[in-house]
């Protein structure tokens, strides 16, 4: 092993095991209180942990060349990993024990008879010989490298500015002449060149170009892969395109699929299929099937890395370019430093290792984002040299030298956020991950310490994504209205890193058909990843894995995966200390086993579930439930405000809240540490209710609000008072009488603090926006399916100070007034279905902050913003005007 690879394997081991370590100290800190008998053995173990961690935390980088170093660390992780199982085993004998009345009934597994004294005091007696053995190690000083590299600290700001990869302008138009022109028969155009090389960058730019725009009725993008894509996977990805209701053929065979595809596609203009990283020929021949042949110059667009499939379906590919030495440069330049300037001193060096990199984006990309923010010579000559070392060498395959760039990014990370950063490859590849849900588990797995006071844990955990995207480890593909990242995905090579250096550093165990089952017999093995059909027998009732911590299962629309093998009933007995259980894409029916998870953190289930049943107030380290049912609203018995660190409760269909309990309500904290609901049903909404809710930020009703706002006198909203910190709400109505509602005068003074407010079916009247222009902390608008009506929207002067965003969508007004000019700071307006509009006020010229302008399915009102358009246009010949953008699809 060289020193390079050695040195990111210690560094990932030390940071993994400093987590484990540091969880292990929180637990044990935490709850010594309730171990009977064993306080002195718990306080010494955890007073020895802590010296572990300190000296881990210490030593790791000055260390982590040295093979003496890697055995110890290895040696602390399964000594920290059966402490761990030990503690999680003696505080569900605890709970038994401090409740028995309760835990008789639900809890069937016991630790009664484990000797918990000689357990612990045999994990301290490791402890203390690791510690012993290796006294010259934590007493000597470290070996400090007098050539390590001072890092500036990187900035907490925005995402690059440019995120587009240069070079690609010439190979766009090449390509997008080839889908536009030529034959109307049906052609396909594949895109083939190396890992790493942008050929999926290339296929979004081509996508995303407003020429395919206005020549293609309809474009459709399917992500292939390297494992076999189900065909259903593929015609229920197509059919989405053309359907919201593709469940209603899930029971239908191919070929009925295929027919119904077939039919739309004739019945409207040309199409084009963008078949992304595609490993198999037959793929192409099987997608060709769903068009007819009706000579409307049809197109597949295709990535491949393999030059033979790419030859298969047509003789003249386009191979992808390298980038030249000038390109290579640009590309650097503008990923490390994004708009600065780049230093003199630094050119040298940057040529020197884009020369290394032969044209390769993806080599660039990755080394620009371990540079970002570093000026010191010495940081680029490390690099320069690394760099040479792994990707000059002509006997290394191409697959090894873009994983070892991936290798020398990762190394470049801070310790705390390696294990992250691994975590992405327990997702499936070419996964669009959402960032919210990847928060929560990053917390729930315990990745995510929080050091600062004053700071969330989510904001930390969203910090280590947007830190992730800034050095191009992740391709953001798609943001929220505020700016944030909704959902991304890791390149296919870091993706790979991640899961071979995930995998065998026993972060997870990904579990299909063709691999390794062996999840039994070790300890090593803590978190189980499904993303595939699994086995037969894959869990049986002989099945008891203690040491899995957590169980993942993945399933999509557009890759479904078959879990038939898996008996949910067995879940609970076959991983009893569980802390996360994300299995949505199962039907879950609550087994009583179910209930003696005790250290569970996350649950996301999926079922026929009437209600939530008092029995889940048993999860008492619950932090986010998100629950999916197939009825029309699901009941909460379970006492939610007195689940001590429950943080997320989101459900699919609205949720009935339960009133407060006397002990919620007699808690030494007036609220509970609830920061979303989402959904819950306007009844819900009542003061009492409210009043436990102190905390959270995030709310969407949806339900009848008829009986709350037929009246102005705003009774429903004067209960949000008390939601000091509510930065987000959604109202969806959904009374079918159509009835006109009004928005209560005291609206704004209700909610101060709302920066982002959706509204859907409420039918307001268009008089009654100046109110929400009054919210004065309000940046995002969302108006939707006739969240107002009315013929006209004539706005009155001074609201709306701090809105950014405004989105209207389906309205039935015709005419929109805004003669005095409000949104002074509006950057975003997004216009859908909006089909009685004649015109957008022509004022919006003089909005300085307004950058993007979109209009769908609003054709009368086109013209007014192409004049918009072009006045904008005529001010950015001033080079301090921003840019403006409009896009009016076809």
């Amino acid at each position: 092993m060289d020193p390079f690879t050695a040195a990111a394997l210690t560094t990932a081991v030390t940071a993994t095991v400093s987590l484990l370590v540091e969880n292990l100290s929180h637990l044990i800190s935490y709850n010594w209180k309730l171990y009977t008998g064993l306080k002195k053995s718990c306080e010494d173990l955890f007073d020895e942990v802590k010296r572990l961690n300190a000296f881990l935390v210490d030593n790791a980088n000055q260390r982590s060349n040295s093979t003496q170093w890697e055995v110890l660390v290895d040696k602390i992780r399964h000594t920290v990993y059966k402490a761990e199982d030990v503690v999680d085993k003696l505080l569900i004998q605890a709970k038994i024990d401090q409740e028995s009345s309760i835990a008789k009934k639900l809890i069937h597994k016991t630790y009664k008879n484990m000797n918990f004294t000689e357990e612990i005091n045999e994990i301290l007696e490791e402890v203390r010989k690791i510690l012993d053995e290796n006294q010259h190690l934590f007493e000597a000083n470290p070996m400090i490298d007098h050539h390590a590299k001072k890092v500036v600290q990187e900035e907490q700001g925005s995402l690059l500015e440019n995120h587009e990869v240069v070079g690609f302008d010439e190979e766009a138009t090449k390509v997008i002449n080839r889908l536009v022109e030529g034959a109307e028969c049906l052609d396909v155009i594949p895109v083939v060149g190396m890992p790493g090389l942008g050929k999926t960058t290339l296929a979004r730019k081509i996508y995303n170009d407003p020429k395919i725009s206005r020549e293609f009725f309809s474009y459709i993008w399917v992500f292939i892969g390297q494992s076999m894509c189900v065909k259903r996977d593929i015609l229920f990805n197509i059919l989405k395109k053309f359907t919201n209701s593709v469940d209603e053929f899930k029971n239908r065979n191919e070929a009925d699929i295929t027919q119904e595809i077939r039919k739309r596609v004739a019945n409207g203009g040309k199409c084009l299929i963008v078949l992304d990283n595609v490993w198999d020929p037959n793929v192409v021949d099987f997608v060709k099937t769903v068009f007819p042949d009706n000579k409307k110059a049809h197109r597949i667009m295709m990535t491949t890395r393999h030059e033979d499939i790419a030859r298969s379906v047509n003789k003249y590919p386009h191979n992808l370019k390298f980038l030249d030495g000038d390109e290579s440069f640009q590309l650097l330049e503008k990923r490390a430093f994004g708009v600065s300037r780049y230093p003199v001193e630094l050119v040298e060096h940057g040529e020197a290792i884009v020369a290394k990199c032969s044209g390769v984006p993806l080599t660039i990309v990755v080394i620009a984002g371990a540079l970002r923010g570093r000026t010191s010579e010495i940081d680029w000559k490390v690099v320069r040299e690394n760099v040479g070392k792994h990707l000059i060498q002509e006997d290394k395959l191409q697959r090894c030298r873009c994983l070892n760039v991936v290798r020398l990014s990762y190394n470049h990370l801070p310790q705390e956020k390696k294990a992250c950063f691994l975590y992405f490859g327990a997702f499936p590849q070419g996964f669009d991950i959402p960032a919210w849900k990847l928060i929560r588990l990053w917390i729930a797995e315990g990745l995510i310490m929080s050091k600062l006071s004053g700071i969330e844990i989510e904001d930390i955990a969203e910090y280590y994504l947007n830190d992730f995207a800034n050095r191009n480890l992740v391709m953001v593909t798609g943001k929220r209205s505020n700016g944030r990242i909704k959902t991304f995905r890791v390149h296919d090579m870091l993706h790979e890193f991640c899961v071979e250096e995930g995998t065998r550093l026993t972060l997870f165990k990904q579990v299909c058909l063709t691999s390794d089952q062996d999840i039994q017999n070790s300890i090593t093995c803590r978190r189980v990843s499904i993303q595939s059909s699994v086995p037969q027998n894959f869990i049986s009732k002989k099945t008891v894995e203690e040491h899995v911590k957590s169980l993942l299962c993945f399933s999509s629309k557009q890759k479904q995966v078959d879990f038939s093998n898996i008996d949910v009933k067995l879940i609970p007995n076959a991983f009893p200390l569980k802390r996360v259980l994300d299995i949505e894409s199962l039907k879950f029916s609550i087994p009583r086993e179910f209930y003696q998870l005790l250290h569970m953190r996350y649950i996301a289930i999926s079922g026929d579930f009437k209600e939530l049943p008092k029995l889940f107030t048993s999860f008492c380290n619950a932090q986010t439930l998100i629950l999916n049912t197939s009825k029309p609203t699901l009941d909460i018995k379970a006492d939610i405000w007195n689940m001590p660190r429950l943080r997320h409760l989101r459900t699919n269909k609205p949720a009935i809240l339960p009133p407060p309990t006397a002990s919620s309500t007699s808690s030494s904290t007036n609220s509970c540490l609830l920061q979303t609901l989402s959904l819950v049903t306007p009844e819900s909404c009542n003061g009492n209710v409210l009043s436990k809710a102190g905390n959270v930020k995030k709310m969407s009703i949806e339900g009848n609000l008829t009986p709350f706002l037929e009246t102005s006198k705003g009774e429903f909203f004067s209960n949000f008072q008390v939601l000091k910190l509510l930065e987000s709400l959604t109202l969806l109505n959904d009374d079918k009488s159509n009835k006109a509602l009004h928005l209560p005068s005291a609206f704004s003074e209700c909610l101060p603090h709302l920066k982002k407010l959706t509204l859907s079916k409420t039918r307001f009247d268009w008089n009654q926006t100046y109110r929400l222009g009054q919210v004065k902390n309000l940046q995002v608008l969302k108006l939707k399916e006739n969240a107002f009506t009315g013929p006209s929207w004539k706005m009155e002067p001074g609201g709306f100070k701090k809105l950014q965003v405004l989105w209207i969508e389906m309205a039935d007004f015709v005419s929109w007034e805004a003669s005095n000019c409000p949104f002074p700071r509006l950057r975003s307006l997004v216009l859908i279905s909006c089909l009685n509009l004649e015109a957008v006020p022509l004022e919006l010229v003089d909005l300085d902050n307004l950058q993007e302008m979109t209009l769908d399915n609003t054709s009368k009102a086109s013209e007014s913003t192409r004049e918009i358009e072009r006045e904008k246009k005529k001010k950015q010949a001033d080079p301090e005007s921003g840019k403006f953008k409009l896009t009016i699809p076809y």
